[in-house]
């Protein structure tokens, strides 16, 4: 068996441009990302804050292409995908996207993904990096004679371009169609279309993990750079940058958005995670469905809530929760907000303490209390819509 340590890590095909914009990289999902970038040259100003910022206030241009891709084709390929995961896939249509789990038999979350609905007989699935190959896997055991699932992780780029002026970006890059309605010259949140951006099929939805108002593209790799520098111009000119994936932490999390490995995983739940919205409850079938009911109605023991710090310190992942000196939960993401300057952090914590929005609790980090106060995220006003 190899040893995952040893196995190199995977570059995006826009490697090459996050070096020469001074990235720092670290290892992520089995893949070197750029985690920050230097800023401006000899100006000093970059870096995770200055991401964050131009992102919520202008807009940031960020490479995950480190995300799966997956596509399902076949005659009745959507059904198929509708009775394994969570969501219920009928509850969209052709030309719209849908967060949804994959979940094991016992409830808990091998992925969160997302799916684009092409027609009844193809789905293009988003799952997380390191878990792509286990849910194509997954599917492709599980697919009826007909049914093909093509793993497709390196035949694309996945670009997401996020922040109030992102349509701008879009428009002069000239990337998003008129969609010949001056009174929604906009994709709706969740709606995605297929355009040609000289000569190349770009999939362009109005997705992202932010916050904002942004937009997703998934992009052939061959000739990404090109893409990669027409925005890249634009996002400059809007008073943006392009942001690594430090900055995309500290966003998702004010933006209460869980990780999967953190806030969801195989040990955690859709009910105790807050992400039974992502469940089609009614449906007959879908892995976990029994484990998942049965959690539902007798209360997960355990519930996920933000933490605003209300004193100075930062949290950060598994550090112990008390209330009155008792150990009540565990935090699984925790960063600075750079827009609210202080801590937050997302927890889970026991239902049997009974916590509520604006209680009091204290994180132990590093052996010092921090007091936070109990909220339900988001952190900050959501702009996606």
């Amino acid at each position: 068996m190899s040893d995952p340590a040893s196995t190199p890590l995977r570059h995006s095909p826009l490697h090459a441009r996050h070096e020469a914009l001074g990235a720092t990289f670290a290892p992520f999902g089995g893949w070197e990302m750029p985690v920050q970038y230097a800023g401006d040259e000899g100006s000093g100003k970059g870096g995770v804050v200055a991401e964050h910022t131009a992102t919520r206030e202008a807009v940031g241009l960020f490479d995950v292409s480190h995300l799966g891709k997956v596509r399902i084709t076949g005659e009745g390929a959507a059904a198929f995908v509708d009775r394994c995961l969570t969501n219920d896939l009928t509850r969209i249509v052709p030309g719209k996207a849908q967060y949804t789990l994959c979940c094991a038999e016992d409830g808990g979350v091998v992925d969160d993904l997302i799916l684009y609905l092409v027609g009844p007989d193809e789905v293009f699935a988003v799952p997380n990096a390191a878990n792509s190959a286990g849910v194509g896997k997954l599917l492709a055991a599980a697919a009826p004679a007909g049914i093909t699932v093509s793993d497709e992780h390196d035949a694309h780029v996945v670009l997401a371009v996020q922040g109030p002026a992102s349509a701008r970006v879009l428009t002069e890059a000239g990337i998003l169609p008129d969609l010949g309605d001056s009174a929604r010259p906009d994709l709706d949140y969740m709606a995605f279309v297929d355009v040609d951006w000289q000569g190349s099929a770009i999939r362009l939805c109005r997705t992202g993990y932010t916050g904002e108002h942004g937009y997703e593209l998934i992009a052939p790799a061959d000739g990404a750079e090109v893409l990669w520098d027409a925005l890249a111009a634009v996002v400059g000119e809007a008073g943006g940058r392009p942001a690594g994936l430090g900055a995309r932490d500290t966003l998702r999390t004010e933006a209460g958005l869980p990780l999967h490995g953190q806030d969801l995983g195989p040990e955690i739940t859709p009910n105790q995670a807050r992400c039974g919205f992502a469940v089609g409850w009614k449906k007959d079938a879908f892995w976990g469905r029994e484990a998942l009911l049965a959690e539902r109605e007798a209360g997960p023991r355990r519930r996920s809530w933000g933490l605003r710090a209300t004193g100075r310190g930062i949290p950060r992942a598994h550090m112990p929760v008390t209330l009155g000196g008792s150990v009540v939960g565990e935090t699984t993401s925790g960063t600075f907000s750079p827009t609210l300057r202080t801590g937050i952090a997302l927890a889970l914590l026991d239902t049997a303490a009974g916590l509520t929005e604006g209680d009091v609790v204290s994180i132990d980090v590093r052996g010092r209390g921090l007091e936070c106060e109990v909220v339900s995220p988001p952190f900050v006003p959501s702009h996606v819509r």
